[in-house]
């Protein structure tokens, strides 16, 4: 692999689709760093540096790349688009016409793509309405809006708004033209920016005694471990045998033969944790726009609490739900299974038609239930770190699953680019050959 990536500069289409997605990134933490109009940076930077510590916005500063720290233009991140995302997803099971629409291929899935367009636009003037009414009512800070009023409350919905879409845009921007998946890729550059300012502020604690030279040793040797096991799993697949018989195509006899269905552990990937967190996030910024005394306040306060038991049992069993609920959506034994039937294979042991459906919707319940526990376990490390080695500081799980898993996609993507090229490169040189042998 890295002898392929040193051939990357060779390859015109792919250095262009990877410095395409440079620029894309790089405008988009431009953006990350351009204010709202008509706020005092510096008291929303002092409310995030003495309120937010081990809240769920924290989390949410994280995804969205410190820009919601700074009340920057991208403040609302792409949060509401994932947020969007689950809404249409769930929507397509329950709506008859919805998933028609799905049936229908690409045409279809354009259609619901615009459709989770349209509810991102109305997700985010919602939410930007709650973020514009928390600074007139001084919850960032006493003196956050340099001059409150309707002007200022429709100009912060505008901006967020637009913030918002323009994300998105440049997502598909990304995924269309560049290398990798554009929303992923947005996420991940909002996470890699903030390691730096980690082991600053982790140098910055060794330099004030609250945290040892030895603790900072293990910790580090502790992420380099979990990061090894995730990328060992994140890897890992179960295969299934799949026997291939001889068939007459034509006037030829195809070759019949050995194959593999392969089950990812971890199909649903990095879905589950950002719904469920996206999710989750959502009562967490009512309690902090609503009155403190309020019914509904004190039972997210009770109950919900970032951290709190009821909170981490809820993450866990939403980040289960969605691992099969998203893995459902990928994978549908019913077709596999005729898939296998119309090309002429079958699993050893197993009768094609439904016996095969069973079999592998049985497989892939088990190894899916694997794979949604190995996900809320890393997910809960910042929770274990904080409790048993007192971290005084954020360390995400979600975030660590994220930046290896869109790193590894990204690394396949451009393999396969590689890949792709030396096989054409291959035929057109045998053709040539063969010319040449004429």
């Amino acid at each position: 692999m890295i002898g392929g990536v040193q051939n990357i500069g060779r390859i015109t289409e792919l250095r262009n689709r990877i410095l395409f997605t440079l620029g894309m990134l790089a405008v988009y933490r431009v953006g990350a760093k351009i204010a709202t109009p008509g706020i005092n940076p510096e008291v929303i930077k002092q409310f995030f540096d003495t309120q937010v510590s081990g809240t769920a916005f924290a989390l949410f500063n994280v995804f969205s790349g410190g820009a919601l720290e700074q009340l920057s233009i991208f403040a609302l991140g792409i949060m509401p688009y994932i947020s969007a995302s689950i809404i249409m997803q769930l929507l397509t099971v329950v709506i008859p016409s919805l998933e028609a629409l799905k049936k229908e291929g690409e045409s279809g899935n354009r259609k619901i793509s615009q459709y989770t367009r349209y509810g991102t636009v109305v997700l985010s003037i919602f939410q930007s309405l709650l973020i514009a009414s928390a600074l007139e009512s001084g919850s960032f800070g006493t003196g956050a809006v340099l001059d409150p009023g309707l002007e200022f409350k429709l100009m912060a919905m505008i901006t967020l708004t637009t913030g918002t879409a323009f994300i998105m845009w440049l997502g598909e921007q990304i995924t269309e033209r560049g290398i990798g998946n554009g929303i992923s890729l947005v996420i991940f550059s909002g996470i890699i920016v903030g390691i730096p300012g980690g082991l600053a502020q982790l140098w910055q604690l060794v330099q004030t005694d609250e945290f040892s030279l030895l603790q900072v040793i293990l910790l580090i040797g502790f992420v380099i471990v979990l990061t090894g096991f995730v990328v060992f799993v994140e890897r890992g697949q179960r295969r299934i045998p799949v026997q291939y018989a001889r068939r007459v195509v034509g006037r030829k006899m195809t070759q019949g033969g050995m194959s593999y269905f392969p089950l990812r552990v971890n199909t649903a990937n990095v879905i589950p944790p950002i719904f469920a967190s996206s999710l989750l996030i959502f009562p967490t910024t009512i309690t902090q726009f609503t009155d403190s005394n309020s019914a509904i306040n004190r039972f997210f306060q009770d109950y919900l609490n970032f951290g709190g038991f009821w909170y981490n049992a809820l993450y866990v069993g939403l980040i289960i739900f969605f691992a099969f609920f998203y893995t459902a959506i990928i994978i549908n034994p019913d077709d596999v299974a005729d898939n296998l039937k119309r090309s002429g294979g079958s699993i050893p042991g197993v009768r094609p038609g439904k016996k095969t459906a069973e079999f592998i919707d049985r497989v892939l319940g088990r190894i899916t239930m694997v794979g949604a526990l190995y996900v809320a376990g890393i997910c809960l490390v910042p929770v274990l770190l904080s409790i048993w080695a007192r971290v005084p500081f954020y360390f995400g799980g979600t975030a660590l699953l994220i930046v290896v898993g869109v790193s590894m996609d990204l690394m396949a993507q451009i393999e396969a680019h590689l890949v792709s090229r030396q096989y054409e490169g291959f035929v057109q040189g045998a053709r040539m050959r063969g010319r040449l042998g004429q």
